[in-house]
């Protein structure tokens, strides 16, 4: 477990705010947001996410249906459409990519949660603990 990797989980499961997250990874070099963009979709993928989960990210990451990143994440197989998301080079497109792959996280991980972890699961990202308000 990445100090990067708690990020995202908190994010994904609303325990840390968006903006604090998207003033996070603006600060990040360009590499950096290379790198997290590649893990958000490699934990999509861990998530199971599907097709369906695209509408319901879009609204859940306050895009427009005609911005790029929800664009392509509602046409062609779901692992290459997050492949192009994490792809996306101009700036303003990386921050909504940022959004969309968090919001697709949090949908795909709230019904893994729901359908295979609801007794109890090893994942350490379902036992983060609660910030203090």
């Amino acid at each position: 477990m990445t100090e990067r990797d708690v990020i995202l989980n908190e994010l994904a499961q609303g325990l840390r705010q968006m903006s604090q997250g998207t003033e996070w990874f603006d600060a990040l070099s360009w590499e950096e947001q290379s790198e997290v963009l590649l893990s958000l979709r490699h934990h999509c993928m861990q998530a199971r996410v599907v097709a369906e989960d695209g509408p319901q990210s879009i609204r859940r990451a306050g895009l427009r249906p005609t911005h790029t990143p929800a664009v392509l994440i509602t046409c062609g197989p779901i692992d290459q459409q997050l492949r192009k998301i994490a792809g996306l080079t101009p700036v303003d497109e990386r921050r909504k990519a940022f959004r969309l792959l968090i919001a697709v996280l949090a949908v795909a991980d709230e019904r893994r949660r729901e359908r295979f972890c609801s007794s109890g699961c090893g994942h350490w990202w379902h036992r983060l603990p609660v910030a203090d308000a």
